[in-house]
């Protein structure tokens, strides 16, 4: 079976794991705890594919998206992994 790389596809927006220095950063920026985060579940595709970059990805991690779209321009979001 071919592999598919969901991130190649133009409607999956982008994904990065944030640094553990640089989530600290974020949550203070944002005036936020981690908990007050929308949740991405370990076993999204995206997340699945992520690990294929970065290695395990573990709960608690932040993930940054970044959005694109010709009425909203860029748009980044943030979200904590859950099992």
């Amino acid at each position: 079976m071919a592999e598919f790389n969901i991130f190649e596809h133009e409607y999956v927006p982008e994904h990065y794991l944030v640094d553990r220095e640089e989530e600290k950063a974020i949550l203070k920026q944002l005036k936020l705890t981690k908990d007050q985060l929308p949740r991405i579940k370990k076993t999204d595709a995206a997340i699945l594919a992520l690990e294929t970059i970065t290695g395990e990805i573990e709960p608690g991690r932040i993930i940054k998206i970044v959005r694109r779209s010709r009425t909203a321009g860029v748009f980044v979001a943030y979200r904590v992994v859950v099992v």
